[in-house]
């Protein structure tokens, strides 16, 4: 046999392996069933869904703010000399008119003791010229002494009786030295860090002050919106009181609630916001000076809106809309008009009912008119959902 002949029944015999390699491996491939129009074998797609619900909404405005303490006082000695105690620990909370300092008070008592005793002379010596004045008035009509005599007399009266009054003036001045070597605190607050020790010689001259008292309750938060709230705030202020709430920096934890005060005269050109001022009455020291807060400033509350999870919602060419489960468990799009949005909570001013269904999650893989398999904690899949404005757990 030729080498020829002996190649073409190789190639031959190699052709028929691979033909029944292929047939047999189509035989085994596995049939695939028709989809249907929910998904593979006619099963419905697994979805998410809530209730919408009819709740009432708060309309917040939102901005950034810093603690400012309505009041501030560095305390600075008002006399020379030395602190002999010192009446007050860092970080205390201290009450107007309670002893912080004293300043050693002996050099004005002195002084005190000195002026009484000089009104004690001068009283005296006012008493016998007085008495001198009224014998030479008598010797006076009867041509006994000169005109230039009673008259010296007289104008001696006039000296003692200004001396007495500089004297009183004197006492005065020293029992307001032993005042202010008293030092008080000058408002309600807390005290920061110690800034003398006693001891100390300190001055009136001093630029430096004992220490620091800021005031905690109440206290105050500035904060700004943008320039086009301004008419709505107004608007809001006719009607009462607007509640505003501070919350920590990362918007988690609400700190305090109280009330805006005011809203500044002019608007910042160059941020185009305006300032705003909330008083809050911070019994806790929640809230501390130079603190960083989030702001929400409440305008009002609407009563009884349609609501949805901001989940439901989805974005499109026509706009936005939601996904509805119907009863035959398809969903339908609904062409919603959307109101306010307070945190995960949406309102609604058209397209939904309280008590529809919406899908939540699984939206990507529906299209109008495809079945859906509920998997809604707390229900059966494709049963009944819960109450109306029921959350997801």
């Amino acid at each position: 046999m030729s080498r020829v002949r002996i190649i073409v029944i190789l190639v031959c015999i190699l052709v028929v392996v691979i033909g029944a390699t292929a047939i047999r491996r189509n035989s085994k491939k596995p049939q695939t069933p028709q989809a249907g129009p929910g998904g593979a074998g006619g099963r419905g797609v697994p979805v998410l869904a809530e209730a919408v619900a009819a709740r009432n909404v708060p309309v917040y405005l939102r901005g950034l703010g810093s603690v400012m303490a309505f009041n501030t006082v560095t305390v600075k000695p008002r006399v020379d000399g030395q602190i002999t105690k010192i009446n007050f620990r860092e970080g205390q909370e201290v009450k107007q008119g309670q002893l912080l300092v004293l300043i050693d008070p002996r050099p004005f008592e002195v002084q005190l003791h000195q002026a009484e005793a000089n009104l004690a002379r001068d009283e005296a010596s006012l008493s016998d010229a007085k008495l001198n004045l009224s014998r030479f008035t008598q010797l006076y009509q009867q041509g006994v002494i000169s005109q230039q005599q009673y008259n010296s007399q007289q104008s001696l009266v006039g000296q003692l009786t200004g001396a007495i009054s500089a004297d009183h003036a004197a006492i005065e001045n020293a029992k307001l030295q032993i005042t202010y070597a008293h030092i008080t605190a000058p408002i309600s607050g807390r005290i920061g860090l110690r800034l003398v020790d006693s001891g100390n010689i300190v001055h009136a001259s001093d630029p430096n002050g004992l220490l620091v008292i800021t005031q905690m309750n109440p206290i105050a938060v500035l904060f700004t919106l943008p320039e086009d709230y301004i008419p709505q705030v107004l608007q809001h202020m006719r009607k009462g009181p607007l509640a505003v709430e501070a919350y920590s920096r990362d918007d988690r934890q609400k700190l305090a609630t109280g009330e805006l005060l005011t809203l500044n005269n002019a608007i910042d050109p160059t941020t185009g916001t305006n300032k705003y001022k909330a008083v809050f009455e911070n019994e806790d020291r929640t809230l501390w000076p130079n603190q960083f807060v989030n702001v929400r400033l409440l305008l009002e509350t609407k009563q009884n809106v349609v609501t949805v999870p901001v989940a439901a919602l989805q974005h499109g060419t026509q706009g936005t809309f939601a996904f509805v489960v119907k009863p035959d468990s398809t969903v339908e799009v609904r062409t919603l008009k959307v109101g306010v949005t307070e945190g995960n909570v949406a309102a609604i001013e058209s397209g939904l009912n309280p008590g529809e269904l919406v899908v939540t999650d699984g939206q990507d893989k529906l299209q109008p008119g495809a079945k859906v398999e509920l998997q809604q904690r707390g229900n059966r899949p494709g049963g009944p959902p819960n109450a109306a404005g029921a959350p997801r757990s």
